[in-house]
């Protein structure tokens, strides 16, 4: 007998991302890998002491990374990447149900930075 797949979303669901990426994730070994908390220092002329905080310079350069990696030029292709993918969502260290910075975001903080930083 043929079945048939029905979807029914449920109202509250517990949700682990440490649990749901496996342990051998490209993302993952690139995180235990890869140590970009330089960066904090290296970018700390740019910001002012006042005002809203900005996006953190670590998940910026990683959101930069994952576009290299998967050749994305496109903010908002960037973004809307990144926000449908769990493996990238660990490595950036937002949760499922966190969202991620706006695309004008990531190119106004592009627009912060020298090119001594990148």
């Amino acid at each position: 007998m043929q079945g048939k797949k029905n979807f029914t979303p449920q109202l509250f669901v517990s949700v682990n991302l440490v649990d749901m990426v496996p342990a051998d994730n490209f993302y993952r070994r690139v995180a235990n890998e890869l140590d970009l908390h330089f960066l904090r220092k290296a970018t700390k002329k740019y910001y002012g002491k006042e005002g809203q905080e900005s996006i953190d310079p670590i998940v910026f350069f990683k959101i930069l990374l994952v576009g290299y990696l998967n050749n994305i030029n496109s903010d908002r292709q960037l973004i809307a990447f990144c926000s449908d993918s769990l493996s990238i969502r660990l490595f950036l260290g937002y949760d499922v149900i966190e969202a991620l910075p706006w695309h004008s975001t990531i190119n106004r903080t592009r627009q912060l930075y020298g090119e001594e930083v990148f």
